[in-house]
């Protein structure tokens, strides 16, 4: 939920309230496919929204890739805080949703799915062409 209050208030400004929801709830049902298909018979149900998310991750990618985002950097036991454009963090996000795949115990390919939905479908939902930066509250 963090994400989606640091990236989706852009995402939402973009794309208009309505438009936001439908992109919203469809990116969700994507993640929900993706995963799915990774896995036909799992019988482990699924639930949050962080495919939805993830979708909106995808679409802050596309719109603001040069966005700086504050964020915690852990080097060892040392903790600093950053600004790193958003083309760095997403992609470090997104890779390692892909390293964990392997992973149990979270639906790791409806994030893939969700992201990957946000990427390509962002054109369709935005009614603004995108800005050089971004608002990000991170």
């Amino acid at each position: 939920m963090l994400y989606l209050w640091i990236f989706g208030n852009n995402i939402e400004d973009a794309m208009g309230h309505g438009r936001f929801i439908v992109f919203y709830l469809l990116a969700g049902i994507v993640a929900a496919f993706a995963q799915l298909l990774y896995d036909l018979t799992s019988n482990i149900p699924m639930i949050g929204a962080s495919g939805a998310v993830s979708g909106v991750l995808g679409a802050y990618l596309v719109l603001y890739p040069y966005a700086r985002i504050k964020t915690l950097l852990f080097i060892i036991i040392f903790i600093k805080i950053v600004e790193l454009p958003a083309i760095v963090l997403l992609t470090i996000w997104f890779f390692m949703q892909v390293l964990y795949s392997s992973l149990g115990g979270v639906a790791w390919y409806a994030h893939i799915g969700g992201f990957v939905f946000g990427l390509v479908m962002i054109k369709l939902f935005n009614r603004k062409p995108p800005a050089r930066g971004g608002k990000a509250r991170g």
